[in-house]
């Protein structure tokens, strides 16, 4: 683990994930249909890598970073259309999800989702994925007035589930969710599997840096 200081978390009741880069890796399907819109919308194709540092700001967000202001609607139809069918297919949870999940409701905590995806796309990967029902509460980009980097979506689930926030913790593998779980005063551990690098998401100070997911176990035993 990568803490300086390891947060005490042994009270924590509920636990909030990012998805992408945090629970599950969608990055090649993802690509896939940036590239689809990119070739009818006339432009050349872009890496996996390129794709994957640019995921985490929500479906507007990336259509926005490959395609003029003025194509970005006709895009976007592209890519939903596209992405809706290629999303349940190749697409896999990261080591450790699978052990971790059921770990987490035997411990009795309430688990929960808070990405900046549409739900509609949240829901179809957790359905592929088998792993939907071990989450009371799925909130997404287009479920709240503002989405991540703001706290609306943590805050959101604080309220449904009547925890408080310092029995929660948020994990995530991008900036945004640090500065989301601060935001809404929710300690944060990151795990470096996604679209931030090792330094990025250390310099933006989360309650902790872990290396991999499985690594939230030990913060959580007595």
């Amino acid at each position: 683990m990568m803490a300086s200081r390891k947060p005490d978390l042994s009270g924590v009741k509920l636990v909030v994930f990012d998805i992408d880069g945090t629970l599950v890796d969608a990055y090649p399907a993802i690509t896939d249909s940036v590239n689809h819109m990119l070739k009818r919308m006339g432009y050349p194709p872009q890496s996996l890598a390129t794709v994957k540092r640019s995921v985490g700001w929500g479906v507007d967000g990336l259509v926005r970073k490959f395609v003029p202001e003025e194509q970005a609607a006709a895009a976007l139809a592209i890519f939903r259309r596209h992405h809706d069918a290629r999303l349940r297919r190749n697409i896999r949870v990261l080591p450790g999800v699978k052990a971790l999940l059921p770990f987490l409701k035997r411990r009795g905590c309430v688990l929960a989702i808070a990405s900046n995806r549409p739900a509609k796309f949240c829901r179809i990967i957790l359905k592929t994925l088998g792993i939907g029902g071990y989450f009371k509460y799925v909130v997404c980009g287009d479920s709240v007035k503002r989405a991540k980097p703001y706290p609306d979506m943590l805050k959101c689930i604080l309220k449904k589930s009547g925890i408080r926030a310092g029995q929660a913790v948020y994990v995530g593998d991008m900036t945004v969710d640090i500065e989301c779980g601060r935001a809404a005063g929710v300690p944060t551990l990151a795990v470096p599997t996604g679209s931030c690098t090792r330094a990025e998401l250390k310099a933006a100070r989360p309650g902790a840096l872990i290396r991999r997911i499985s690594d939230l176990r030990a913060f959580l035993r007595p």
